[in-house]
Parts: structure tokens; C-alpha cells; sequence
């Protein structure tokens, strides 16, 4: 497995329960959830990393 990053994330109170409230239900954690949305962000904009030569092409692939 491919060595992650850990970094602080500030967010208003507000932002926080409603990404909480998301990530319950769609049954992620928070953190999980909080990589999905980057994740399709950086699809959407174009600006998707390259897989890395693992091998493993399924990894960082969203849901069609």
C-alpha cells in the first residue's frame, strides 16, 4: 500500500457536521469521505494524479 500523507485540516463547525452527517451516510468515515470529494474534485477539474506503477490500476478509481 502506497504511504499517505497526514496533514491538519481546519473547518468551520458547520462544515464539519454536515461532511459527518454525509460520510454516515453513505457509510465512509469522515476521513474516507473527505478523500472521495478531493478525489472527484481533481477528476472534474482535470487534474487527477497518475495512477501509481503498483500494478494496482483499481486503487484511486472512482465509481462509474
Amino acid at each position: 500500500m502506497a504511504e499517505r500523507k497526514a496533514f491538519l485540516l481546519r473547518l468551520d463547525p458547520n462544515t464539519y457536521a454536515a461532511l459527518e452527517k454525509w460520510a454516515a451516510d453513505e457509510l465512509r468515515s469522515l476521513n474516507a469521505q473527505i478523500e472521495y470529494l478531493l478525489r472527484r474534485a481533481l477528476q472534474q477539474a482535470g487534474r487527477s494524479p497518475r495512477p501509481a506503477p503498483s500494478g494496482d490500476s483499481e486503487a484511486g478509481r472512482l465509481p462509474d
